[in-house]
């Protein structure tokens, strides 16, 4: 299952480097960081990013899954959800 990781990282992407990072969002956050956003298949791919920035002697802060948004229509259980007549 596909989810979606922000990878915060200390200092700022070369625009080579945030380049090689394809189908990932790269974006200088305040404070000197970065933020990479994007799709993570499976646990290997991540870690394979995660090996690439310590290969790369870049500083990971944190690893974070985001949250799935979730759709407009009523949640099952919700009265709106019901009909109404």
């Amino acid at each position: 299952m596909t989810r979606v990781f922000e990878v915060l990282v200390r200092g700022r992407m070369s625009p080579q480097l945030a380049q090689a990072l394809d189908g990932f969002t790269v974006q200088d956050r305040p404070g000197g960081l970065t933020s990479i956003l994007g799709p993570v298949d499976d646990q290997p791919r991540l870690l394979g990013l995660l090996g690439a920035f310590d290969d790369l002697h870049i500083e990971v802060i944190s690893v974070n899954p985001v949250p799935a948004v979730q759709d407009a229509s009523p949640a099952q259980g919700d009265a709106g959800a019901s009909a109404r007549g």
